[in-house]
């Protein structure tokens, strides 16, 4: 390495300004595009397939107006911007290959990674990989019955960005689904809200327990599951026969009990009558008699 270039390798440490020769090239191996789920952590990797005179690894996020350096690494060590401090680090730091952590990963983190290779003289190899964050709630399953002994309504509904899959599931093989429908719905946040449901057949009286996994491409699953012992069929009002009696019996005791009640004032007020007594001073006075 000639000497005009040890003095040019510290100017670039210090400032992090790659040369202004940038190749995009197949040189670099990376990945185009990497899923970071939120919370999580993620990596970014560049490996220049060739064996080059490296001065200097890049790594910049690019963003509207500019390209900003994230961080640095060459012989003298290596270097993170104050902004990405408390965000990203070096996972493995070398002149042909390099990698980087961004750990509990936002919205704010999403876009595309530059990974430049700075060489002398040839001028800067870069790579490029985008990240797309994602987000997975957990999933809700209900279970309801149907008009039919032997059916049940089953719905998963889960919010999650980009559009999740929403697949139910079932434990006996006898059991199936049927009649799927789907809704979505676009919350402010530009997350997703997606409803299956589905009517689940075969039931004979026996328990069985039905699943919801929902996931987004490339990112994480989440699953949950329910039992089901039996689901009393709906009646053509909406109510179960459990609701339908208990609903029968209390509407029985609140008419009894009416009519009792009027019973009683009835007899108070057929029997109360009103008579006049004289005392012994010749007076009379009022006595209310039942």
């Amino acid at each position: 390495m000639s000497h005009h270039v040890l003095l040019y390798l510290p100017i670039l440490f210090i400032l992090g300004v790659p040369p202004k020769d940038v190749h995009l090239t197949s040189l670099i191996q990376t990945h185009q595009t990497v899923m970071g789920a939120v919370g999580e952590e993620v990596n970014f990797s560049c490996l220049l397939t060739e064996s080059k005179d490296v001065l200097q690894v890049t790594w910049q996020k690019i963003l509207p107006d500019v390209d900003k350096n994230v961080a640095t690494y060459n012989t003298f060590g290596q270097r993170v911007d104050p902004d990405f401090r408390d965000k990203v680090k070096f996972k493995v730091t070398g002149l042909q290959n390099s990698s980087i952590v961004i750990s509990s990963v936002t919205e704010q983190d999403e876009g595309c990674y530059l990974c430049l290779f700075n060489t002398y003289p040839e001028g800067a190899f870069k790579g490029r990989t985008c990240l797309q964050v994602c987000e997975l709630h957990e999933p809700i399953l209900h279970v309801r019955g149907s008009n039919s002994s032997e059916e049940s309504l089953v719905s998963c509904s889960v919010t999650a960005r980009p559009a999740p899959t929403v697949t139910l599931t079932v434990t006996q093989q006898h059991l199936y689904f049927s009649h799927y429908s789907t809704v979505t719905v676009t919350n402010a946040n530009n997350t997703l809200t997606v409803t299956k449901t589905a009517v689940l057949s075969g039931l004979h009286g026996d328990g069985t327990q039905v699943g919801c996994a929902v996931r987004v491409p490339s990112g994480p699953q989440k699953e949950v599951f329910m039992n089901i012992t039996e689901v009393k069929p709906k009646s053509a009002d909406g109510f179960d026969e459990a609701e339908c009696f208990t609903l029968s019996v209390v509407l029985s005791v609140m008419a009894c009990s009416c009519v009792a009640a009027v019973g009683i004032l009835m007899f108070l007020l057929k029997h109360k009558k009103e008579s006049f007594t004289c005392d012994e001073k010749g007076g009379f006075h009022l006595e209310n008699s039942f």
